[in-house]
């Protein structure tokens, strides 16, 4: 049914959903996107599902973006780029406001986009091995549109330490921003998200899906407006002569132009 994710539901109700590009460490492709938000409209229509576990498939969670994606968008129009925004702005606010606790298991590292994934899970436990960082300014782009969940994830003052820097920091740095709940080693990440799983296995279902929308109400607002500009943010940011440069430089494997 689907190309790159996988889902797979147990008897209890637990679905867990699987980036699986392993081969590209799990970048978010176009069809990877439309394949996110598709299943997410499904798992929260689907009764029968209780709680939803997002991992990945090989050893990295996600690298973020697809480059050749992105290298796409510095090739369109106007119009096209906007479009393609909006449907990863769409695929983070289906994940987001998902009507069923969404539980991230973070098997490897998280760049980019993957930092934003993890942001819009109500839990996110990683390994202990694992890097995490919004690299988009070393490319000349933007954490445009998972800034609103990255920021609601860690506050304003704690996404200030590695919004705009590109740096890379370890998992129990990612606790202490607020990005993952708890860092473990490996063998106990199942373990671990069982925890979190079995409390929700004794609650009435439609209470869950209340209280979680209540709690997103009360919280920062990411509403049309707000995703609306972080899509003009983007577009913005992928017609400028930085984010040529930078899409132009990985791929011709040189340093770019601002790099000392």
């Amino acid at each position: 049914m689907f190309e790159t994710i996988t889902v797979a539901t147990d008897a209890r109700g637990v679905a867990t959903l699987t980036l699986n590009r392993p081969e590209k460490h799990n970048a978010m492709s176009a069809m990877m996107i439309a394949e996110l938000t598709q299943a997410a409209g499904q798992l929260g229509k689907d009764d029968t599902v209780r709680v939803v576990v997002l991992t990945g498939a090989g050893k990295t969670f996600c690298a973020g973006g697809d480059l050749g994606w992105m290298r796409d968008q510095m090739a369109a129009d106007s119009a096209t780029r906007f479009t393609e925004a909006r449907k990863l702005a769409e695929m983070l606010q289906a994940l987001n406001t998902l009507p069923k606790p969404l539980i991230g298991a973070l098997q490897g590292n998280a760049f980019g986009g993957g930092v934003g994934l993890a942001a819009v899970c109500d839990v996110a436990i990683g390994v202990n091995s694992l890097k995490m960082g919004l690299t988009e300014t070393k490319l000349g782009l933007i954490p445009a549109t998972i800034g609103p969940y990255v920021t609601a994830r860690m506050g304003e003052a704690r996404a200030r330490r590695v919004f705009m820097s590109a740096r890379l920091f370890d998992a129990n740095e990612a606790v202490d921003l607020g990005l993952l709940t708890k860092a473990i080693s490996s063998v106990d990440l199942g373990d671990a998200v069982e925890v979190e799983i079995l409390p929700y296995l004794s609650c009435a279902p439609g209470a869950v899906t209340s209280a979680k929308e209540l709690v997103r109400q009360l919280g920062p607002r990411i509403d049309d407006a707000v995703i609306d500009q972080t899509i003009t943010a983007l577009v913005q940011r992928w017609e400028t002569p930085e984010a040529q440069e930078g899409i132009s430089a990985f791929f011709d494997k040189r340093k770019p132009v601002w790099k000392t």
